[in-house]
Parts: C-alpha cells; structure tokens; sequence
C-alpha cells in the first residue's frame, strides 16, 4: 500500500501529526508543511516563523521521521557590526515510535534518536525548537574575510586604512623598553 496522505493538524498550539492511521497501517506515508514560531537566542532577530517540512514513512513498521526547518535571519556581523541577513535550514531524522514500545532505558541513552508518538500524535515542534536552538550559529560575518573595526579609532577596515599606527607596545614593557634604548657605554658593566 502506497498512500500519501497530509493528517497534519494542530492540535492546542502545537503542531501534532495524527499517528493513528499509521499506527493502524491505513497508510505509509504522512507529509507535512507548516509554520513555527520562534525565537531564537539574543544576536540574531528572526523576522518571521521557520517554515518546517517532511515526512513520516512506514516500511514495514519501521517508522522514520525526516524534516527541514529553515528561518530567516537578521544580525550584526561579529567582527564590523555590519548587517547581515540570511536563511539557516536544519535538517532533522528520527525513528518513530509509539511511547508504550520504549523502555525507560532506551529514551534516556537514546533521546536523539527518537520521536516519541504520545496519545496517538507525533508533536513536532518541541523537536524543531530544539534542533534549531541547538545548531543555531552563534555569530555571524558579513563576508568570510570580514577585517572587523580598527580598535583604536573604530573605523571599518572594509573601507581602507584608517590611519592608525599598526603595532602599539604593551604599556607594561615600556620600563624595558627605556633600557634597551639606553647607550650601551662598555664602563657600566664592569
């Protein structure tokens, strides 16, 4: 039996694939495509929800969960403070299962392993919060390359020379420095 079928459905808030019909081998397949609000960690603004989609499949009771969610970023670059805008995608995999068929000791040592199916539903955006936090980055560049700000003046060095005088001496060698600059007379060391 090959039946694409979309049982998606919200269930409260969240967003909760109806199981049953596969659990009951009914169908094989459970596509889905929503929207999921976030808020991701401070640095980076998030202008509108992440956009989530993939599939449930069944292949003779094994049941596999795979998704991508991407989200539309806004930040400062982390070396200039420049803008910088972009999409992140993650793409998450599990095997799915009912709760009941789960030991205690296989959720704990296999938590990423796992999307637990509870009351008959698959609750996906726990899943998707998490995934997306945990690979989040947690900085941003304008370019690879990015030069940053002079940290004397504060100018981009993107734009050119500031002007600044590139290598300053560390204050607290600057006893050391009086030394070496003093004349070398061959009477003193004697």
């Amino acid at each position: 039996m090959n039946v694409v079928s979309d049982v998606s459905r919200k269930w409260g808030e969240a967003m909760v694939l109806d199981m049953r019909p596969m659990l009951r081998g009914e169908i094989n397949r459970i596509d889905f495509d929503f929207s999921l609000p976030l808020s991701l960690p401070v640095g980076a603004e998030i202008p509108g929800d992440a956009q989530v989609v993939g599939t449930v499949t069944d292949q003779a009771g094994y049941m596999h969960l795979t998704l991508t969610a991407s989200v539309d970023y806004r930040a400062a670059c982390a070396r200039c403070l420049e803008p910088v805008t972009g999409s992140f995608s993650v793409t998450l995999e599990r095997t799915v299962a009912a709760h009941e068929s789960l030991s205690e000791k296989q959720l704990e040592e296999n938590v990423d392993e796992y999307a637990v199916i509870e009351d008959g539903g698959l609750g996906l955006d726990e899943l998707v919060r998490e995934e997306l936090l945990l690979c989040f980055p947690m900085r941003f560049l304008c370019s690879p390359d990015c030069p940053g700000l002079c940290p004397r003046c504060g100018k981009p060095l993107r734009l050119g020379d500031c002007g600044c005088p590139k290598h300053e001496p560390d204050p607290r060698l600057a006893v050391l420095k009086t030394l070496l600059d003093q004349p070398d007379d061959g009477d003193r060391h004697q």
